[in-house]
């Protein structure tokens, strides 16, 4: 028909909604990479053996490879940060990062998207430019640095939950090779220079609307525009009161916090435990790290694709693909995690199974992640900036407790974080297939037409 003829002729490359696509999902990457950058460079920052007051991981794993290798570069500065002040460290983004996440989606409505994300990029680019100086001069300032980090805020969007994986498999890497062949002031100067380029991209070739493009065709701004007049919301206000009383609603919430718990405990730590436990350098940590974000990132594409299959073409309904897609997403995980910290010194299954453990958090992007658009799509960026803000909080005390439970880098205190870890996983997979919903809630239809799968 003549609506199809109209989108296969409409042109792809260089158009200004890929051009969006594109500066978006490089800017989410960009966001993730500057926020984990730290976790390797700070295993290059701390003098050895600081946080022990007894060196124990040398009789628990030997070397794993005959052959040692020395950084090319150890001009870096040393701190004698222990092992507590390193979990303060290692949690402050999100000291900051949790304030912004429900007013993120009111500043945009206000200054525009384009603004909002240009500039928290910019300005997480640029005081990650200032993290060696904040180091040098004391942690304090660091731990400032990092939390202003945080603190800025950026809009949320579809990007944003496929960009962390890749950010996170390119980041470590490339941090630990920065680190190895010439210091580790450069992972910040490095990553922060691409962030400030970036950003100069974006508000070149970005608008907020069609409307106000400069460079737009009119075909394609008439395209957009036509596309879009029937996906407005009518919605007027938020039904504040309804929205938190709904069980579906902290079904999400458990399954977000439970989740980022063990997430963000390895994405902090562990390039810690690959240097403490496992004895990698720094160059084989980097590098080893990433492959469990690989293996998410693989997985968040193939279990969407699966789980569309199951509804579309099985009719399956929507709350048991969410409910058994978020039980395989963390119960996997706890399983794989706790066998991680009882295989010894084995050093490949250590990774396999850590890799294994991440890999199968992936099945969740199709589990309790999108369930946000199946109970209320209207008010999805409010529920997610909800959901969010609890699942900001295993960021900020989950490397603290770690931390706290190392002080000796042994085998046993490393069972115990993975024990906890696994213990919130397991208990938030059981809430959400408890009181998790798939059908779009009552006090989310007013001006919506309801459906139900």
């Amino acid at each position: 028909n003549q609506a199809e003829e109209r989108d296969q002729s409409m042109p792809a490359c260089c158009s200004a909604r890929y051009n969006l696509a594109v500066l978006a999902f490089f800017g989410f990457f960009l966001l993730y990479a500057l926020r984990v950058n730290l976790s390797v460079a700070l295993v290059d920052m701390v003098e050895p053996n600081t946080s022990l007051t007894k060196n124990t991981t040398s009789s628990v794993c030997p070397e794993h490879s005959s052959t040692l290798n020395v950084p090319r570069n150890t001009t870096g500065k040393k701190y004698s940060w222990d092992s507590d002040t390193q979990g303060w460290i290692l949690g402050s983004f999100f000291y900051g990062y949790i304030i912004t996440q429900i007013p993120g989606g009111y500043l945009a409505s206000k200054i525009g998207g384009k603004f909002l994300l240009g500039f928290g990029i910019f300005g997480t680019s640029l005081f990650t430019l200032f993290t060696p100086l904040a180091a040098d001069l004391g942690v304090g300032y660091l731990i400032a640095v990092r939390a202003l980090e945080g603190l800025l805020p950026r809009s949320h969007g579809t990007s944003a939950a496929w960009c962390p994986p890749l950010g996170t498999v390119v980041s470590l890497p490339l941090s630990g090779l920065i680190c190895y062949y010439m210091n580790w002031v450069y992972v910040f100067y490095i990553f922060g220079a691409l962030g400030i380029l970036w950003f100069f991209f974006w508000i070149w070739l970005v608008s907020d609307t069609p409307q106000t493009h400069r460079r737009i065709s009119h075909t394609e701004r008439e395209y957009i525009l036509s596309s879009l007049k029937d996906q407005l919301s009518t919605q007027k206000s938020v039904p504040w009161e309804p929205m938190l009383k709904s069980i579906p609603l902290w079904a999400i919430v458990v399954a977000h916090f439970s989740y980022n718990w063990t997430f963000y405990t390895l994405l902090t730590l562990l390039p810690t435990y690959m240097k403490e436990i496992l004895r990698f350098d720094v160059q084989e940590n980097g590098l080893l790290s990433a492959l469990p974000y690989f293996g998410c990132w693989v997985c968040i594409i193939l279990s969407g694709q699966i789980a569309d299959y199951l509804r579309e073409k099985r009719n399956l309904s929507t709350v048991c693909v969410r409910k058994t897609f978020t039980l395989i997403g963390m119960i996997g995980p706890a399983v794989f995690l706790v066998a991680a910290g009882f295989i010894g010194c084995d050093y490949t299954l250590a990774v396999a199974f850590l890799t294994i453990s991440t890999t199968l958090g992936g099945f969740c992007t199709s589990g309790y992640s999108i369930n946000h658009l199946d109970i209320a799509p209207s008010y999805a960026g409010i529920l997610l900036g909800i959901t969010n803000s609890f699942a900001t909080i295993p960021g900020m005390v989950g490397p603290v407790i770690a931390k706290l439970l190392t002080h000796h880098n042994t085998m046993g205190e490393w069972q115990t974080v993975f024990y906890i870890a696994a213990s919130i996983n397991l208990f938030g997979a059981i809430f959400f297939a408890l009181f998790a919903s798939g059908e779009v809630q009552d006090w989310a239809v007013s001006g919506y037409h309801m459906h139900r799968n």
